[in-house]
């Protein structure tokens, strides 16, 4: 292994982003895109991922008591989940878009930047408008930052996008998974104003974006390009948009599978099995930490194998657990969740990546349609499953949900856009 591959697998994230300069020149093509998986940068990347994540969670964990401070109507909740959902994954594929004609390397510190001012907007709020506007600058930094964080993994990735796409998604996984968490041991016990502590997140945010950004500059990936002589350029516009449709078809069956455990387990499991609330968010924990599993695993294995093959299993094969949750035992429940989180998850990458594959070149777009359809379906589930949930019952829920992932059958309409000229270059030794 060269000497620069050994710095960057022990310096610290925000060291190896800085450093990497002159270094890695010789590493890139004339398209300007690595030979060599820059794991420094995918390290500080997901950090950064967790980092954004982390404080986009806070928000929706403080709705009991920002209810309570300012008298909010279940309405008014409604109005500012939506602003916050409407900035957060409808803003994602402009934002990606825009990035994509004109890329700007720096636009992670602002994304970061937005947050930070909407958590101190959220901290000092005094009226329901304020609040308003506090979430729809928490959503657009969000929006700022997906698209653009998803090209720089591309960047780094060295031609292993799956692996790439996985370990910059399991960070927004742990992230979303802490938020709520610091949110009930900090916030709730000491009140609205000390959200504004969340901002030294962002600020440490803005430092390694900033390192990021100047690394994206110095070897001019800015100005990254497609390969050339791979399939997906060749299909026709028609069968790129039905590919798109069935992958966002796709998205829904999962994200809307998922809502209805994330948003929805705890109170099944307690009305199910009458099983406390700390054995509840145990279980809840267990299903979670299979997730960030399947997340991490699912984009090696998409490059291993293919990824129209995972996207195939990862959707159509949970349907065997999903139908088995509803009718087992306590402990079954639990067991079965595992594999479900798993499988599930290894998706997303595998998805991100094929769907980049599809519309080379637009690496930005796929990135802030993919993630802002997903962030959207899972508020959109969340919402939908609790009024279904209101006029029929949970366990009615689950029973219904179980057959959302026959829509995975639709991947056998994806062509095969694989070749081996998109196959990861063999591992430096």
């Amino acid at each position: 292994m060269s000497e620069t591959a050994t710095a960057l697998t022990t310096a610290s994230p925000a060291a190896q982003t800085a450093g990497v300069g002159t270094q890695q020149t010789a590493h890139h093509t004339a398209h300007g895109t690595s030979h060599h998986t820059v794991f420094g940068v995918l390290a500080a990347i997901s950090l950064c991922h967790l980092l954004n994540d982390l404080m986009q969670a806070l928000l929706p964990a403080m709705y009991p008591m920002l209810k309570d401070s300012y008298a909010l109507s279940f309405s008014q909740i409604g109005l500012l989940t939506f602003t916050f959902q409407f900035t957060a994954s409808l803003l994602q594929p402009l934002v990606g878009a825009y990035t994509d004609r004109k890329p700007r390397p720096y636009s992670l510190v602002a994304g970061m930047g937005f947050t930070m001012v909407g958590l101190l907007l959220l901290a000092r709020a005094g009226s329901f408008p304020v609040l308003l506007l506090a979430a729809s600058l928490v959503g657009t930094g969000s929006s700022v930052f997906h698209p653009e964080s998803s090209r720089v993994a591309r960047m780094a990735s060295g031609g292993r996008h799956g692996l790439a796409q996985s370990v910059f998604q399991v960070g927004g996984n742990i992230g979303s998974a802490i938020g709520p968490l610091l949110a009930a041991l900090i916030i709730l016990p000491r009140g609205q104003v000390s959200v504004a502590w969340f901002c030294g997140v962002a600020l440490l945010g803005m430092f390694i974006t900033g390192n990021i950004g100047r690394w994206y500059r110095q070897h001019g990936l800015a100005r990254l390009k497609p390969r050339g002589g791979a399939a997906p350029a060749q299909l026709a516009p028609g069968k790129v948009r039905a590919a798109i449709g069935v992958l966002l078809a796709l998205i829904f069956s999962k994200f809307f599978y998922l809502a209805s455990i994330t948003s929805y387990y705890t109170f099944y499991l307690i009305d199910h099995f009458q099983v406390s609330v700390r054995s509840a968010q145990l279980l809840l924990f267990v299903f979670t930490g299979a997730v960030a599993v399947g997340t991490i695993i699912g984009g090696p294995l998409g490059d291993r194998f293919g990824r129209k093959r995972i996207i195939w299993i990862s959707i159509l094969g949970v349907l065997p657990f999903s139908l088995l949750l509803p009718h087992a035992s306590l402990f079954w429940t639990g067991v079965l969740t595992v594999p479900i989180g798993m499988i599930l998850a290894s998706a997303f990458p595998a998805i991100v990546v094929y769907a980049q594959e599809l519309m080379p070149g637009k690496t930005g777009t796929v990135a802030g349609l993919f993630f802002g359809f997903a962030f959207g379906m899972g508020g959109v589930g969340a919402a939908v499953l609790g009024v279904l949930a209101d006029h029929t019952s949970i366990g009615f829920v689950y029973q219904l949900c179980a057959f959302l992932p026959l829509i995975g059958l639709l991947a056998g309409l994806l062509p095969d856009v694989e070749s081996e000229q998109r196959r990861p270059p063999a591992r430096a030794t």
